[in-house]
C-alpha cells in the first residue's frame, strides 16, 4: 500500500495528497563477446562495483532508459537482447525503495567510464570484483545461471 503524504500548497493553501511509491530503475548486463560482462565502479555513494544502470526518466520507456544509462556510464551503444527479471525487494537499494528491471545487452567497442562511473571493468563469473553493490550479486548469480541453462539446452 502506498503511503499518502499530506501537505498544503504554499501558493493557494489547498490540501494536497502525494503517494510515496517505489522508484523505477533499470540495470543492464552488457555482454562483450568472448570476454565477459561490464561492471562499473560507482563514482557516488554507495561506492563499489555495480551493474550499469540508473533511474528511469519521466516519459521514458524502460528500454530507452536502459540504452541511455548504458551509453552514459560505459560510453557504449548497446543492443538489448533480453529482459532478465524485475527485482523489487524494498531494501535492495539503501538510498530508497527502487524496482529495477534488468536487461541483457550486447556491446561493441571499448568501454570508457563516464557520468556516474569512475571506471569500468570486464569480468567473468570466475573473477567478479569486490564489493558488489546493492543486490547486484544476486542479479549476477541469476544471470550466470540463465547463461549456463541456455548452454545446456543447446
Amino acid at each position: 500500500m502506498s503511503t499518502k503524504i499530506k501537505g498544503i500548497c504554499r501558493n493557494c493553501g489547498a490540501k494536497l495528497e502525494f503517494y510515496h511509491n517505489p522508484t523505477p530503475t533499470v540495470d543492464i548486463i552488457i555482454e562483450i563477446e568472448g570476454r565477459g560482462i561490464i561492471l562499473i565502479m560507482r563514482k557516488n555513494e554507495p561506492i563499489g562495483w555495480a551493474i550499469p544502470g540508473g533511474f528511469v526518466d519521466y516519459g521514458e520507456s524502460l528500454e530507452d532508459a536502459a540504452v541511455r544509462e548504458a551509453r552514459e556510464e560505459t560510453s557504449l551503444d548497446v543492443i538489448l537482447t533480453d529482459q532478465l527479471h524485475t527485482y523489487s525487494r524494498p531494501d535492495r537499494d539503501p538510498r530508497q525503495h527502487t524496482i529495477s528491471t534488468v536487461f541483457t545487452a550486447t556491446g561493441r567497442g571499448t568501454p570508457r567510464a563516464a557520468d556516474d562511473a569512475a571506471e569500468t571493468g570486464i569480468f567473468t563469473e570466475d573473477n567478479l570484483p569486490d564489493p558488489i553493490m546493492f543486490d547486484h550479486k544476486e542479479i549476477l548469480s541469476d544471470y550466470f545461471r540463465m547463461v549456463r541453462d541456455k548452454e545446456r539446452s543447446i
